[in-house]
């Protein structure tokens, strides 16, 4: 049998689940990003809501705390800017399956970010960054992108997307 439409393999038509879930991963932080970008205030409204949020949180880990009082908060137009356009971006290589790992390692990184700054329990029900992180980081583990997206195309012409 030979490849589907033209895509690497026929395992394409088997593994249709991890570019779904790829694809619903994008469009959430896709939603999320362009909800930030676009918000009545613009990134300064965002800004402040971050630094807000940020200054009030009293479960933020400790060992975080300093970085984000020293670095993030008087940074935090820079840093609205890094989440907002971070989720967009994150948003659209998952949806395209375009440079899908290094997108998802990436997001990995925020999400993260993101649960240090809500100081949450690992295995707290309300800890949803938890659950991203590894929703990202098994999605950077399997070729993602070669399931229906763009990495497949390109991954002979470009060996580093392979």
């Amino acid at each position: 049998m030979t490849g589907f439409s033209g895509w690497k393999s026929d395992r394409a038509l088997t593994t249709w689940p991890i570019a779904l879930l790829r694809i619903y991963c994008g469009l959430f932080f896709l939603i999320h990003g362009w909800g930030k970008v676009t918000r009545e205030g613009g990134l300064g409204g965002f800004a402040e809501g971050m630094a807000g949020f940020l200054g009030t949180r009293e479960t933020m880990f400790d060992f975080y705390r300093g970085f984000v009082e020293a670095v993030v908060i008087p940074n935090q137009g820079f840093f609205a800017f890094l989440v907002a356009y971070g989720e967009l971006f994150l948003g659209l290589a998952m949806i395209l399956g375009l440079a899908t790992r290094y997108a998802a390692l990436a997001g990995v990184f925020m999400v993260l970010n993101f649960w240090f700054a809500k100081g949450l329990g690992f295995w707290a029900g309300q800890n949803h960054d938890v659950v991203w992180a590894f929703i990202l980081l098994a999605l950077a583990l399997v070729p993602a992108g070669h399931v229906y997206g763009l990495d497949a195309k390109l991954s002979d012409r470009f060996k580093i997307l392979r």
